[in-house]
């Protein structure tokens, strides 16, 4: 059987609930096939997952998984934190798209799972559109900011063509403009954590990796069940102004071309 888990919305899954969190995650699998997770989490008639018979090795690390959750939960929830004037991101970091089945995606980068976000971009895309773009089994996510118009209109007024001698880092820019698999798809902001955004955060503490649900119960703020993406990705920097966020299969240490996501500044 699939490892998916989705609150008993497919015949082909597992569901292993942690009673305190009440979270639907996912065994560790293949970059694609934890992609497609997601994307049949949003789209469930797709029809395109093959479910897999699981073994007794299966079996048990979901059980030992499932012990370390119920260990964890006793533990304090509180997301470690990291100074707010930290940009440098480590070579490995965690990156979650998450967001509520009717509206738009978030992006979170974390320094792991259990950290506080380094960078939350709330995007202009919702849901069900993200989803669709996976269908192909490839996703580019690329971010473009238009940083040196935006600095010297800010400035100037517009008159002014010059760059400014020192740059903020990439990932603290504000505004960019999202393209999903070359295709044009409106806007992404950078913006604070909410209270909302890190109560979900404190939910998926216990999920390194996976593709699941959340329950709107355990969500003080919405009446819409969230769903998310968790991985592990790696960053690989270009020059001052490119940074790209590759995803790592789950049970490899090397990079999947599933999911990528890209930061451009012009």
């Amino acid at each position: 059987m699939a490892n998916q888990i989705v609150g008993g919305r497919a015949k082909s899954t597992a569901h292993c609930m942690n009673e305190t969190t009440a979270i639907d995650c996912q065994k560790q699998v293949r970059s694609w096939r934890l992609v497609r997770s997601y994307m049949e989490l949003l789209v469930p008639s797709c029809g395109c997952y093959c479910p897999e018979e699981r073994n007794q090795e299966e079996e048990e690390e979901e059980e030992e998984r499932n012990r370390r959750r119920e260990k964890f939960s006793k533990t304090s929830s509180v997301l470690t934190q990291i100074p707010k004037h930290v940009v440098e991101l480590p070579t490995i970091v965690t990156g979650t798209i998450f967001g509520f089945r009717h509206g738009k995606v978030s992006l979170c980068i974390q320094a792991n799972h259990r950290t506080a976000p380094i960078v939350l971009l709330g995007l202009a895309v919702p849901s069900a559109v993200l989803a669709r773009e996976m269908l192909s089994g490839l996703l580019r996510i690329a971010l473009h900011c238009n940083y040196f118009n935006i600095n010297n209109n800010a400035r100037n007024g517009g008159i002014s063509t010059s760059r400014p001698r020192s740059l903020p880092p990439l990932v603290s820019m504000p505004l960019w403009t999202v393209y999903c698999n070359g295709r044009k798809a409106g806007f992404a902001v950078k913006r604070r954590p909410t209270k909302s955004d890190m109560e979900v955060l404190r939910l998926m503490q216990s999920v390194p990796v996976g593709a699941g649900s959340i329950n709107p119960n355990l969500l003080s703020y919405e009446d819409d069940e969230l769903i998310y993406l968790r991985a592990n990705f790696e960053r690989v920097s270009g020059f001052a102004h490119s940074l790209s966020f590759h995803l790592i299969n789950p049970d490899s240490t090397s990079t999947g071309q599933e999911l990528s996501i890209f930061f451009l500044r012009s």
